[in-house]
């Protein structure tokens, strides 16, 4: 398979999948449904639909500080502006193809603020290990408030906690596996990627030699915090999920998280993952659709907005 062929499929199959999904969740509901829906999503409260967009605003704000501590160990410190406008440009890049973002994000920071390619990425690669294991720490709270409730879920979807385990385990020995052949390799495809992998080292390292280490951490809680709060604040926008507690909030907030990687900003599949989720905790399969429509609409249409602007007035704030 030549790579123009891999690179069209990686585009048009994740699209492809959201709008597969799309159309089976409106098949999937009758008539009746799909208009009670539709009211709870035009009748939502536009309060708490600006709260939850404000907040995932903030959010990307304190992603743009936290870059900077990455980036000041390797003798970079960008405009704060223009990670901003960097950092929701990728967030809407990924929305149109999935994981284009984070090439975009290092490719616009080497342009406009002279940081090579491979350190930028780098510094990306550690905030995506920081967010993993946040999420994995979301995960170990959330099991053990509805331990019962999330092993019935994952049983359902036949893989049981004993899956789960054995399938991580064999990612990690399969990784540490093809690190291993790389280093005693003496190809210059391996050695391209030693110089590679030498750069996002460098960016990975980082951490550990910032000088505002607890600025870092709390940047890193408060975009966390942000990002289940802005989930949390829109079961104010249905009747029947304003009783849902935090923790039923976060088992489907981190069931949400895992379906917006998969398709391009979580297209079709957000919205039924949480769905589905929340008819766990005796929430009609209605509102909990609408739930997560309006919870996938409010956060798409801030990126589109907010990435449109940045595409615009980055190269207008750096035409110099």
């Amino acid at each position: 398979m030549n790579t123009q062929l891999k690179k069209i499929l990686k585009t048009i199959l994740p699209i492809s999948l959201g709008v597969f999904l799309v159309w089976y969740s409106y098949n999937a509901t009758s008539v009746e449904d799909r208009a009670q829906i539709i009211k709870y999503i035009t009748e939502a409260n536009i309060f708490w639909v600006s709260i939850s967009i404000i907040i995932g605003f903030l959010s990307h704000v304190s992603r743009a500080i936290r870059w900077n501590y990455l980036l000041e160990p390797l003798g970079y410190k960008p405009k704060l502006t223009n990670n901003i406008l960097i950092i929701f440009l990728s967030y809407f890049a990924n929305a149109l193809v999935i994981r284009s973002g984070e090439v975009l994000r290092p490719t616009a920071l080497a342009t406009y603020e002279d940081v090579p390619f491979e350190k930028g990425f780098g510094t990306i690669v550690s905030e995506r290990i920081i967010d993993v294991v946040m999420l994995l720490i979301l995960i170990l709270i959330a099991f053990l408030l509805q331990a019962n409730i999330i092993i019935s879920i994952l049983e359902e979807n036949g893989i049981g906690l004993i899956g789960s385990v054995a399938i991580l385990i064999c990612a990690i020995i399969g990784l540490f596996t093809a690190i291993k052949i790389i280093s005693k390799s003496t190809s210059n495809i391996a050695l391209k990627i030693k110089t590679f992998l030498r750069g996002i080292q460098d960016g990975v390292l980082s951490i550990f030699k910032m000088k505002h280490k607890w600025a870092f951490i709390f940047h890193t809680l408060f975009i966390w915090v942000s990002y289940v709060a802005m989930f949390w604040v829109i079961k104010f926008t249905v009747l029947e999920t304003v009783d849902l507690s935090l923790s039923e909030i976060l088992v489907a907030f981190i069931a949400g998280a895992f379906a917006m990687s998969a398709t391009n900003g979580g297209l079709g599949l957000f919205p039924i993952v949480v769905s589905k989720v929340l008819v766990v905790f005796g929430i009609s399969e209605i509102s909990g659709d609408a739930y997560g429509w309006i919870m996938w609409i409010a956060q798409t249409l801030m990126l589109v907005v907010f990435g449109a602007i940045s595409f615009l007035l980055l190269p207008l704030l750096n035409r110099k």
